[in-house]
């Protein structure tokens, strides 16, 4: 077996053993279970037996269903990994360099990457295509599937948008990879919007920018993992994910200035099955938003700041909104946002709901607000306030926050009249204000929080 593979499919199962620490417990290495590291030709020896087993012991000691779901999604996006991995001696490589792509930051790389694309798609193996490290200019382009076989993306370069916005149709993103199963994207390249010189001057703050182009949309991507990839200075969005499923972001970097208009950095809707870990994001919006949809989305290990924060909402503005459901946000830090960890909903609003919410493990870093409830989100005050949201936020957790806030009220739980919040917890709350106007306060709407452990400030008191 060829070398290069063998240390990739071994490196794979290592991560795959350690992916049972994802809520810090205690390691169980597969390989002590019988699996295997030996890949012969194109067959993959079967390591879900070896997992099962490490796992059962682990899940009779915290009998806890969550950890099981969060595990299974990450075993999937893995797995995947692990299937791509054992055609790596056989597998196509589509340089776009060979379909005459030119880096010279000025001849637009569409047209040969998407003739790369096209051969990599209807390739009955698993295929690479290679963005060389250099720099690439590049239009607006649409990578869309379905493909034969699973495809990894590898840009090592970096690309660079357009900078005029009339270049762009209206809604569309720079970059949208469509309808693929099976899907990776890799290789330390940068993804650069150009967006200085539009942020503010075709994105008034009153209106949302949806002329814009987003950096990069991930729409319908099934089985993916996107990971070791920067997004920088993107006219709009950063990055969009709509209608995906087991979609993992490992390592991924963003960045923009705080005052960059509408610049969130992971915006999730409709989606299920989405992992952000171990990321940086700083840009000039909600560091990650989740909208409408949104179920089993799994964030942890990411800085954010500057930013608004990490963000569920904004919730109830359209009809037809579907429920979110399963939202964990976990060892995660916060520098210098104008938010903490948020859910928010419209005033005067269509129906809806959101459940099963948990913040845990969060370091605040001279952070406003870091624990929001807002019912009344109306963020240019042209709101009707007399009339409550009708968003339903249920079984909702803060748990074990600390460090220091920046605005003198720390919590505002402000729900709704009209369907008050219920089941939320407060427990290990540590959050100090070195301001003149003296300690830390809550404020207190509509609402009555299970208060555990440490509570600084009181909360609701």
């Amino acid at each position: 077996m060829d070398l290069k593979l063998k240390i990739t499919v071994t490196s794979l199962l290592l991560l795959l053993a350690s992916a049972v620490d994802v809520s810090g417990n205690t390691i169980f290495d597969v390989s002590k279970y019988g699996a295997r590291t030996d890949v012969s030709g194109d067959t993959i020896f079967d390591v879900t037996k070896s997992i099962e087993k490490g796992f059962t012991k682990q899940s009779r000691r915290e009998d806890d269903e969550k950890m099981v779901l969060k595990f299974n999604i990450m075993v999937t996006s893995l797995l995947f990994l692990l299937a791509s991995a054992v055609h790596v001696s056989s597998n196509t490589v589509f340089d776009v360099t060979k379909y005459g792509a030119r880096a010279d930051g000025v001849t637009d790389l569409s047209q040969a990457l998407l003739k790369a694309w096209g051969e990599a798609c209807s390739s009955s193996v698993a295929s690479t295509i290679v963005i060389p490290g250099e720099t690439y200019a590049l239009g607006q382009t649409v990578i869309e599937g379905p493909c034969k076989a699973p495809i990894n993306f590898i840009v090592e370069g970096t690309l660079r948008a357009p900078v005029e916005a009339n270049r762009f149709k209206p809604g569309k993103g720079w970059i949208s990879f469509q309808r693929i199963d099976n899907f990776s994207l890799s290789g330390g390249g940068v993804f650069d919007g150009e967006g200085t010189t539009v942020w503010g001057k075709h994105c008034p703050v009153q209106d949302y920018c949806n002329e814009l182009p987003i950096n990069l949309r991930f729409d319908f991507i099934t089985n993916g993992m996107v990971k070791e990839i920067t997004s920088k200075d993107s006219k709009q969005f950063h990055m969009n994910v709509m209608g995906c499923k087991n979609l993992t972001f490992y390592n991924v970097a963003i960045s923009a200035p705080g005052d960059s208009i509408n610049t969130d950095g992971i915006h999730i809707g409709r989606s299920s099955g989405i992992n952000i870990s171990d990321s940086k994001i700083q840009t000039g919006d909600d560091c990650i938003s989740i909208g409408d949809g949104s179920q089993q989305i799994n964030i942890e290990r990411v800085t954010c700041g500057p930013g608004h924060g990490i963000s569920i909402g904004s919730l109830g503005k359209y009809k037809n909104e579907e429920p979110v459901v399963g939202i964990r946000v976990k060892n995660c830090t916060l520098t210098n946002t104008d938010n903490g960890v948020r859910v928010k909903t419209w005033p005067a609003s269509e129906q809806g709901s959101a459940s099963e919410m948990h913040f845990e493990d969060i370091v605040m870093d001279n952070v406003s607000y870091p624990i929001i409830i807002d019912q009344e989100y109306c963020p240019h005050n042209h709101c009707n306030l007399k009339s409550p949201s009708r968003v339903k936020l249920s079984n909702a957790s803060f748990r074990n926050i600390k460090g220091i806030t920046s605005t003198q009220v720390a919590i505002k739980l402000i729900c709704s009249q009209g369907v008050p919040c219920q089941q939320v917890e407060l427990s290990d709350i540590d959050l100090k204000y070195n301001g003149k106007e003296g300690p830390a306060i809550s404020q207190c709407k509509n609402v009555k929080p299970t208060l555990l452990g440490v509570q600084l400030p009181r909360t609701c008191a």
